[in-house]
Parts: structure tokens; C-alpha cells; sequence
């Protein structure tokens, strides 16, 4: 009897302590007290912004709004957050972004999308929006503040062009991919060309046979990646050296080793 008095106890007291926690996350997730007194497009209660940068950026998103109709707000938090009192002061609407910057979590950067911006801008945008300047590489090179700015900049590049299907730019991380996957197609295509018969100089048939392979690695992963990007031609220019030069020192290799030993067999 006394041990289901002390289980029937222990249950009440984590009842007691969730609801305690619940009661205090509801508080969290609504706080108009940490609302400024004033009209601002930006709240950085996480102290991201320098007042200078603050102060350029408030007059850069009032005049963009003024200018296009297109609302961007920025809520820095770490600690603390207005939550969803931040709708309602703000007045946020299906032309509204809400740029949400919080360190605490694995990416920096969160977005609340108006619908309005889905015409324009895919849900694949934002996700690579996040990705890029949110990351922690990112962040711990350019800063919270650089990270938050880029982003924005991306927004209202993608906007004044009427709308993007990626991010612009070209970051290196994503090079490298691309610049790896363009070897790796090579190195796959001069292994598929080195000749199989003697006084052939290409094995067209094994080439064409591996095209769909080598083509997605070096086409699809390798170019369209940055010509959607960016029209800088260096990276294409390097890609195409990866995957020209990969090509030869594969068929090289092939000659060499393989080749060699289909002729023994002959």
C-alpha cells in the first residue's frame, strides 16, 4: 500500500514539473515585454549587429519595403524571444520574410516565408538559403553578422530578378563538389574509352555504353551546378580541366595495365 502511495506520488511530481516547464515554454514562445517601444525592422536582443551595421541595415529594409513592397524583418535571440508577438507587431503578411537568426541551435539561420515569396522563390531556395550562410563554416568565417547580411542580400538579388530557383553565387565548398564530381566522371569515362581491339584508338561502344554515368557526374553535377549559379566562367573552366585531364590519366592508366593484358590474351 505505502509503495503505490509513493508511485502515485512520483507520478503527480512529474506532472507537476512538466507542466511547470510547459507553462514556462508557452510563456517563451509569446513575450511582447521584449518588444521594442518603436517601429524597427530589426529586434537583435542577441546583440548580432554593431549599431552601425544596425542602423544602415533598418535604413536599407525601409527603403527596400518602400521601394518594392517586399517586408523583411530580423529577430537576433538567444536566451529570450518575443516568439509569436513578433506577428502581430510586425504586422507579417504573405509579403513579409522574417529572418530569424538563433546560435543555439545547428544552423544559424531560420526563415519565415510569406506565400507570396513561393511564386518567386521555390521551398528548395530557402532550404539552400539556410544551408549556405547558416552553416557553422560559414558563420565562424564571415561572422553572424556577415551571415545574416549575406542572406538578405541573396533575397533581395533574387527579387529584383524576378525570382531565383537557387541561391546566387557560387560557394566553395560547393566548387570543390562539383569540381570532384567532374574528376570522377573523367577518371569513369577514360577508363570506359581505353581500346579494347588493336588499332583502335577510343572503345566508342564501352564509352557511349558508361554515358549516362559520366554525363550525370560531370553534366549534372559537375557544370549545371555553377551555370545556375553564376556566370563566372573560371570554375566551368577548371571543371572542364578536372574532368579533361582525370579523362587522359585514366586512359593512360586503362592502356597501360589492362590493355596490356587483353593483349597477352590475344
Amino acid at each position: 500500500m505505502g509503495s503505490r502511495i509513493k508511485i502515485k506520488g512520483l507520478i503527480a511530481l512529474i506532472f507537476l514539473v512538466v507542466l511547470l516547464i510547459s507553462s514556462k515554454g508557452a510563456y517563451a514562445y509569446d513575450n511582447p515585454d521584449l518588444l521594442p517601444d518603436h517601429q524597427t525592422p530589426i529586434i537583435d536582443l542577441a546583440r548580432t549587429l554593431s549599431e552601425e551595421q544596425r542602423k544602415n541595415l533598418e535604413e536599407s529594409l525601409e527603403e527596400y519595403e518602400n521601394k518594392t513592397g517586399w517586408k523583411i524583418r530580423i529577430l537576433s535571440q538567444y536566451d529570450r524571444t518575443p516568439g509569436f508577438a513578433v506577428r502581430k507587431f510586425w504586422g507579417l503578411d504573405e509579403r513579409s520574410l522574417l529572418v530569424i537568426a538563433d546560435p543555439r541551435g545547428g544552423n544559424l539561420l531560420n526563415f519565415n516565408v510569406g506565400d507570396a515569396y513561393y511564386a518567386l522563390m521555390p521551398r528548395t531556395f530557402w532550404v539552400e538559403l539556410q544551408t549556405r550562410f547558416g552553416n557553422q563554416y560559414y558563420v565562424k568565417d564571415h561572422g553572424e553578422d556577415g551571415a545574416i547580411i549575406d542572406a538578405i542580400s541573396s533575397v533581395e538579388s533574387c527579387l529584383n530578378k524576378g525570382g531565383c530557383q537557387v541561391v546566387p553565387g557560387l560557394a566553395k565548398e560547393q566548387w570543390i563538389l562539383t569540381l570532384s564530381t567532374s574528376i570522377l566522371g573523367g577518371i569513369i569515362a577514360g577508363f570506359a574509352a581505353f581500346p579494347r581491339k588493336e588499332g583502335d584508338i577510343i572503345a566508342w561502344s564501352w564509352l557511349l555504353l558508361l554515358s549516362p554515368l559520366w554525363i550525370m557526374l560531370f553534366g549534372l553535377f559537375g557544370v549545371a551546378p555553377i551555370v545556375t549559379r553564376t556566370q563566372d566562367l573560371l570554375p566551368i573552366i577548371r571543371n572542364c580541366t578536372g574532368f579533361l585531364g582525370s579523362f587522359i590519366t585514366a586512359y593512360l592508366i586503362a592502356q597501360s595495365t589492362f590493355g596490356k593484358n587483353l593483349g597477352n590474351q590475344d
